[in-house]
């Protein structure tokens, strides 16, 4: 059928997931909070099974409990009732574990009713050791796939990706890529060593890799591609998951991983220097447009017949371009005019250097010795040091950062594009899958107050007493400047007369 004679008034997403029976993995990740919350605000399944271990002493049923009193889910339990998260259903497991630590009735149950089967579950810690990461990211995706070939009515199994897993790409395309290794001989190795052991070896197998993270992303990719063919299968590569656009909470996140973390420490002050080109660029897509993306994409098989793409590259950049200039700059004027954070410790006035010496440089006497001397008053005070440890934070942060900061990808995704014209107005309406129509600095004034709530927990009743803190902090900025000026001036002036009258 052509899509000019499809019923622009139909939801087709709906239709072909309404009484089906979901597995996902990661449900209590970023992504996977805000997947569970779209299927339960919209859609009409029959259960939703939740993989998860027990966590902090936690068993799944309170870390089910946990889950649904997020602020994320109060809209869809106003919309649909209070029941809705009934359709949930935490099931004992670990991604990590043999055999996904699955009793053998979960085992049995999951494999007789799943259907679509989201495989979100990953790591995304990049300075993880080698083996538990390849545990969690290559091994662990390989069980999942184990056990979605026993699922006997499997419609599809989406596995998400990353966007930044084939970094020797200059441009990656929606198609298939070699490996950087053998998956499976890296398991076996994995599994006969010690950590220790792996550790020692790990940096001959990285090799041009800048971190596990993206290296077990590879891998376990590539353990996918293998099972085309042989299951129905798609592979998601999402870029930089962003804080939610439009729904249910504008700008809500669960952490502070990626740019978030920046906004934050430069907010607070305590970040004023950052080594790359303002004119250079990276690539975000906020959560619930990748949410999206893996709702229709998963349906895709099923409402397009003869639908056989695998690959769906999840991504912003070919069509819309920020650069770290305008990034800093629109969240500059958010934290300085907008909403800014309670307690800031300085003005956040920082800058981005091209060079890595100055860079260094900025970094002493900006960052690291005002944190010592804070410190070392904060104990004569009586209190706890906490800045020395917040920079070395800031530190392993930067060695994330300036990797992929600069160097430069492109992503293609036509086939994206091409499908987006498939949708309906209604489709198009209920699952957003682009950019159009965003506003940078709604989007960041909307990021930062969400941070601000549900992150550092301070409240909008706060926000006349920070932007009073921000007008103060900023007479000290500019008084301090002034006299570090005045004394430089007044060095020279001394040198100077020194040299001329000899004193």
């Amino acid at each position: 059928m052509a899509p000019e004679e499809i019923d622009q008034s139909r939801d087709r997403i709906a239709e072909t997931l309404s009484g089906r029976t979901l597995l996902i993995t990661g449900g209590t990740g970023f992504v996977g909070k805000v997947l569970i919350e779209k299927i339960l605000r919209c859609l009409d399944v029959k259960k939703i099974y939740v993989l998860v271990r027990p966590k902090k002493g936690k068993s799944p049923t309170e870390r089910r409990a946990a889950l649904f009193a997020d602020p994320l889910f109060e809209l869809a339990k106003k919309t649909r009732g209070d029941d809705v998260v009934k359709r949930v259903e935490f099931v004992s497991g670990d991604i990590a574990a043999p055999g996904l630590a699955l009793s053998t009735s979960d085992r049995q149950k999951l494999a007789a009713e799943a259907e679509f089967i989201f495989h979100c579950a990953a790591t995304i810690r990049f300075d993880m050791d080698l083996k538990p990461a390849v545990l969690l990211n290559v091994r662990g995706t390989k069980l999942m796939l184990e056990l979605a070939k026993e699922c006997k009515r499997l419609l599809n199994f989406v596995h998400l990706s990353t966007a930044y897993c084939h970094l020797n790409e200059r441009v990656l395309y929606e198609k298939a890529y070699q490996p950087p290794a053998d998956p499976d001989s890296i398991i076996k190795s994995c599994e006969l060593m010690s950590n220790e052991a792996v550790n020692s070896i790990a940096p001959k197998l990285l090799e041009e890799w800048p971190n596990s993270y993206a290296f077990t992303k590879a891998l376990g990719e590539a353990l996918v591609q293998d099972q085309v063919g042989k299951i129905p299968l798609i592979i998601l590569r999402p870029s930089i998951i962003m804080p939610v656009l439009k729904e249910p909470i504008p700008g809500w996140t669960d952490n502070i991983n990626g740019p978030m973390g920046l906004l934050i420490a430069a907010g607070k002050g305590v970040l004023r220097t950052m080594y790359c080109k303002g004119e250079a660029y990276a690539d975000y897509v906020p959560v619930d447009i990748v949410v999206n993306v893996m709702l229709c994409s998963a349906c895709d098989r099923i409402v397009l017949k003869n639908s056989n793409r695998v690959f769906y590259n999840v991504t912003s950049s070919a069509e819309y371009k920020l650069t770290f200039q305008e990034l800093v700059d629109i969240g500059r004027q958010t934290v300085y005019n907008k909403i800014p954070l309670n307690g800031v410790f300085w003005y956040p006035d920082g800058t981005m250097q091209r060079s890595r010496w100055v860079h260094n440089l900025a970094f002493f006497f900006y960052q690291w010795v005002p944190a010592v001397v804070v410190d070392i008053l904060l104990v004569c005070l009586g209190y706890k040091p906490v800045l020395k440890r917040v920079q070395r934070r800031i530190l392993k942060g930067y060695e994330v950062f300036e990797y992929y900061a600069n160097r430069q990808w492109d992503f293609d995704n036509e086939g994206s594009f091409k499908a987006r014209k498939l949708m309906t107005e209604r489709e198009r309406e209920l699952y957003k899958v682009d950019g159009d129509g965003v506003c940078y600095e709604d989007y960041f004034y909307d990021c930062v107050k969400a941070a601000r709530l549900y992150i550092l927990h301070e409240t909008d009743d706060t926000i006349p007493a920070a932007k009073r803190h921000m007008k103060v902090m900023y007479c000290v900025d500019k008084i301090c400047k002034t006299l570090i000026m005045l004394g430089f001036i007044y060095l020279i002036w001394k040198f100077f007369l020194s040299l001329i009258f000899g004193f």
